[in-house]
């Protein structure tokens, strides 16, 4: 049995259609990015190239220019995708979850954006505890979470490892479920991120066996969604690829997964975070992190070693100076 609610998923996802809109209107645009550099990039490429009698070689070099241009700037602001639109979109999620009214329209977006400014003042610091957090997950995942550890087939090893690393790709969605726990804790509790961020990642660990039959599921549902999209955006790439006359074999697979990642990230992800959010929260229910899995997570990963020492620094009050003697004065 699945510890997630479809219906209710579906409900929250609608109320926060302004943000499903934005997130369709910046994947799309990522979309529409990479075709215009590639097509631009490979007409003037073809353009040079017939000078040299090698129009094709010149048209496939410029279109990868234009790839790796537009490749380069969304690496560049990737913290601030994710400061923006991914963690936006969670904190008001997780307020519908904990049953709190949140505003419609344009409003939605500028009420998540003070919520993530009042827990992270820049999107460098929620980039750098995201890092950590998506560096500790991966560790952990590949050294302990198996399919095999509760479906042993044998003499399929290599079935078993592809079947693993498919299901991973699921669980990659728990730095947003990591995220989901710090946003929803009031920002002046007290709590510092750090110790959140750390205290959830143990709770994951000693459950994730009560993780991994939801994930199964849902990667399934996320790829087989994904390998539709790929289908249904094949045909209109192909035809605005060849707007700019540029071989169409190569760049419309290329883009054509571009597009539907991009529509995976828009409308799919949101989703799969959303049920995973209702996983944790049902799983680890009434539990507190177990000192042998933290002990374990801290002899896997120096991350989560970094993790516990900024949250340890940021438990401790700044030092004011040296102290007087009580009943002296300075001076």
């Amino acid at each position: 049995m699945l510890d997630f609610r479809t219906g209710q998923i579906f409900g929250l996802l609608l109320r926060t259609l302004p943000f499903l809109l934005l997130r369709i209107a910046v994947y799309v645009g990522i979309t529409l990015a990479y075709v215009l550099a590639v097509g631009v990039g490979g007409g003037i490429g073809l353009l040079f190239g017939k000078i040299g009698d090698n129009g094709g070689g010149g048209a496939g070099i410029g279109g990868l220019i234009g790839f790796g241009i537009v490749s380069g700037i969304l690496y560049w602001a990737r913290q601030y995708l994710l400061y923006l639109v991914k963690a936006g979109h969670v904190a008001v999620l997780v307020e519908l979850l904990d049953g709190r009214q949140i505003p419609a329209g344009k409003g939605q977006i500028d009420y998540a954006t003070n919520i993530v400014k009042q827990h992270f003042a820049t999107s460098s610091i929620l980039f750098g505890l995201h890092q950590l957090i998506r560096g500790i997950l991966r560790v952990f995942n590949r050294l302990t979470v198996s399919i095999a550890s509760w479906l042993p087939i044998p003499g399929l090893d290599v079935l078993v490892k592809l079947v693993d690393a498919i299901i991973n790709t699921s669980l990659t969605h728990f730095d947003l479920v990591i995220l989901a726990q710090i946003l929803r804790r009031k920002a002046d509790s007290g709590e510092n991120p750090w110790a959140i961020a750390r205290d959830s990642t143990v709770l994951y660990a000693q459950n994730y066996k009560g993780v991994l039959k939801n994930a199964a599921f849902l990667t399934f549902m996320i790829w087989a969604l994904t390998l539709l999209l790929l289908a249904l955006v094949a045909a209109p790439i192909a035809a605005l690829i060849g707007l700019f006359h540029v071989h169409a074999g190569f760049w419309t697979f290329a883009l054509a997964v571009i597009a539907a990642l991009s529509l995976k990230a828009a409308l799919i992800d949101p989703f799969a975070t959303v049920a995973l959010i209702q996983v944790y929260d049902k799983i680890t229910a009434g539990q507190a992190p177990n000192p042998e899995w933290t002990a374990k997570l801290e002899s896997m990963s120096a991350k989560f070693r970094t993790l516990t020492q900024k949250a340890r620094d940021a438990a401790t009050p700044p030092s004011s100076g040296p102290q007087l003697p009580v009943g002296t004065t300075g001076g």
